[in-house]
């Protein structure tokens, strides 16, 4: 079944931040711009940065697995091979990370890799990756 693609627009500071950190560290194709709007393939979906100048933060924080995930943040689910390559990645550009990387809720259902960071703007994105992605939903 092909899911459904979705798009995200979000605030950033700078537009040359935003091109270095999505483009040159996430990787991400970029699509159609303008003096104040980039678009990226955020791996087949399409995530726009626009120019917003103003401080931003988390809306709040929520415990899980013992730590505090920022809200709000948006991601991805990659294979784990890909997750890993990402988070070296992430680490040889200085990437900053709220969460690192680690194994949530092992042994149990639901089982996943995931990481925390933000772009240069301060958006918190998460990503992870499950052992079975058919657990993605499991209780």
């Amino acid at each position: 079944m092909t899911r459904p693609g979705f798009h995200l627009a979000i605030p950033v500071d700078d537009l040359a931040e935003a091109r270095e950190f999505y483009g040159g560290v996430l990787k991400l194709e970029e699509g159609r711009s303008a003096d104040a709007w980039v678009d990226w393939n955020f791996y087949g979906h399409q995530v726009v940065t626009h120019v917003v100048p103003g401080a931003r933060g988390d809306s709040g924080r929520n415990p899980v697995d013992g730590h505090d995930v920022p809200v709000p943040h948006f991601g991805l689910i990659l294979p784990i091979p890909e997750f890993h390559v990402l988070a070296d990645r992430l680490r040889a550009a200085g990437t900053e990370f709220v969460i690192e990387p680690y194994l949530r809720f092992e042994g149990e259902p639901g089982e996943q890799w995931t990481m925390f960071f933000r772009d240069p703007a301060g958006n918190a994105l998460e990503f992870k990756a499950f052992k079975d992605e058919s657990q993605v939903f499991a209780k």
